[in-house]
């Protein structure tokens, strides 16, 4: 437990808020709202890990604005990049396999997965923009630095957070440009990290905020931008799909391609990480997806321009920690909020900021309490975001338990037959570490060459997310034990890191001699978290590395 110390330099706030994200920017934007409107001095302050804003912002995204309009009512008179509206639903379509594929009936389409009214946005834009509005707003907003350690005050309530020492060499060392962490000390905390977030994932464990719920669940999504010629482009065009090529792999997920504003295409895959079968690549899934002709169409003749990976956290109503802790909330992704049945979940990870916003606001206006901030919990289950979130609780995990065909047809009975009023909840507790089976109870999955056209490798594909790395630097992906991913993983699994990391990051190498290492290369990290979740051994802790680093999307 980190308790204040004297000779770091400290900054005090009324509020600090970690990670610039959509919640986290949605709670500040709405807490220094309530002060000019109350006329109150506000201290707000704004972390963000990546070099900017933005940086490490991936997301499809439709986006259902309502919760951007509680806060910014005239967002696009103010200048909110919201450019491209809906046009074209093409609503959602079953590929049965590599060449062919059947449109639903919209008489079956989830009413969840239509888009009329929303828009389609780079999110990572959005949050540029909503970044400007916070600090037009009197937000402290200080990116490039990572929150790394919780401060806990002698009660043991969170006070603040301490950002990540820079200039510290591989072995620990302080090197000439040394600068220490500073305490960033505040009567509450925000915690809106995004999915399974470095600091978030530390304090459930210590509050014990998960003892009352599921286990949390997590897909991988894959997201690339190209550019296409006139003729191909169809700007508001939205599509999305299921089926091949995950079903071959007996896993689920999904797909989606976007036709944004100039001239640019989303194309993506969600795959689940509650799969089996240790040889899956869920990358490798990604490639092969848009091969299908009916995805292939939109891409052809045009070029990538850009690559993302990340998790997405969809464990859904269920999986819900209690997201309240003496000095602090848990928000948006990082308490597990988003809407993942809704595949425009960005919404309800903002109206959480919101809410956390209202209910600081309050509690500071009643005096520092911090048993005030527990009405978080009852006003998120009262909002539309909760009752959302309680409507679809089902969602993923019947697709979970009975595959997309027999679980869609029940998701689709509970949500849209009976409103989300059966009486009770389907069970998902396993873990989706503790999923995969052995490897030689396993078939090795034989993936198609990458052709450099439609399909690509790893490495070119983490070129295009801008990565920065400082070398040398302490590593930020570290190993419990060193010896479990050869003894333990190899032999039972045949080290799944090597195909589940979407980077690059982990290799097992074999020397003339044969015996067998395991390799780091943390620098071509896309900071999507995946190795932290699915890791059988739960052995990888991935931790913030210096501020700044990691991918910088655009457009993304």
């Amino acid at each position: 437990m980190n308790q204040p110390n004297h000779q770091r330099e400290v900054m005090e706030y009324d509020v600090v808020i970690v990670g610039g994200g959509p919640s986290g920017l949605a709670t500040a934007c709405r807490l220094r709202q309530h002060a000019a409107k109350n006329n109150i001095p506000l201290k707000v302050c704004l972390l963000e890990k990546g070099a900017e804003i933005g940086a490490h912002i991936l997301s499809g995204a439709v986006l259902d604005v309502r919760a951007l309009y509680e806060i910014f009512p005239q967002a696009v008179q103010q200048g909110a990049p919201l450019h491209v509206a809906v046009k074209n639903d093409e609503r959602l379509w079953y590929l049965q396999n590599a060449q062919k594929a059947w449109a639903i009936p919209n008489m079956f389409v989830p009413y969840t997965m239509r888009n009329h009214g929303n828009y389609i946005v780079s999110l990572g834009n959005l949050c540029r923009w909503m970044g400007q509005q916070a600090e037009s707003l009197g937000v402290d907003v200080f990116a490039g630095f990572a929150a790394s350690d919780i401060l806990y005050d002698e009660s043991g309530a969170v006070m603040g957070v301490i950002t990540g020492d820079m200039g510290m060499g591989k072995n620990g060392t302080q090197k000439d440009n040394y600068a220490a962490g500073i305490e960033l000390r505040a009567q509450y905390t925000v915690f809106a990290e995004g999915c399974h977030g470095h600091l978030g994932k530390q304090l459930i464990k210590h509050f014990h905020l998960d003892k009352n719920a599921q286990p949390q669940h997590y897909a991988i999504g894959f997201k690339e931008l190209w550019a296409v010629s006139d003729a191909r482009h169809q700007s508001g065009h939205v599509s999305h799909s299921f089926g091949w090529p995950l079903n071959e792999s007996a896993t689920t997920g999904g797909g989606f391609v976007y036709h944004c504003e100039d001239n640019l295409v989303a194309v993506g895959l969600i795959v689940d990480l509650n799969y089996t079968n240790p040889y899956l690549s869920p990358f490798d899934e990604f490639q092969r997806y848009k091969h299908h002709p009916q995805i292939k169409q939109h891409l052809q003749d045009g070029e990538r321009v850009a690559y993302g990976a990340r998790a997405i956290a969809k464990g859904g109503w269920q999986s819900l920690p209690e997201m309240a802790f003496p000095g602090g909330l848990l928000v948006g992704c990082n308490a597990g909020t988003l809407d993942f049945s809704r595949i425009k979940g960005v919404h309800t990870a903002m109206k959480s900021g919101i809410i956390a916003a209202d209910t600081i606001a309050d509690a500071l206006a009643r005096g520092h309490s911090h048993t005030a901030l527990s009405e978080y919990q009852v006003s998120f289950s009262r909002s539309w975001a909760g009752r959302d979130l309680r409507r679809h609780r089902n969602f993923g995990a019947s697709q979970h338990k009975w595959g997309h065909i027999a679980g869609g047809i029940f998701a689709y009975a509970d949500i849209h037959l009976l409103r989300g009023l059966v009486p009770w909840t389907v069970q998902d507790c396993r873990p989706d570490y503790a999923t995969l089976a052995q490897s030689v109870d396993s078939l090795p999955l034989d993936y198609p060459p990458h052709d450099g056209t439609i399909s690509f490798d790893k490495l070119s594909s983490v070129f295009l997310a801008n990565m920065h790395h400082e070398e040398n630097q302490p590593c930020h992906l570290v190993l419990r034990d060193k010896n479990i991913p050869i003894q333990n993983n190899v032999p039972l699994y045949d080290e799944p890191a090597q195909r589940y990391c979407p980077a690059g990051v982990y290799e097992v190498i074999t020397s003339a001699t044969g015996e067998k290492s395991f390799h780091i290369n943390a620098a071509n990290c896309v900071h999507c978290k995946t190795c932290d979740i699915k890791d059988p051994a739960q052995n990888i802790d991935w931790r913030t590395p210096e501020g700044g680093n990691g991918p910088n999307y655009a457009n993304m």
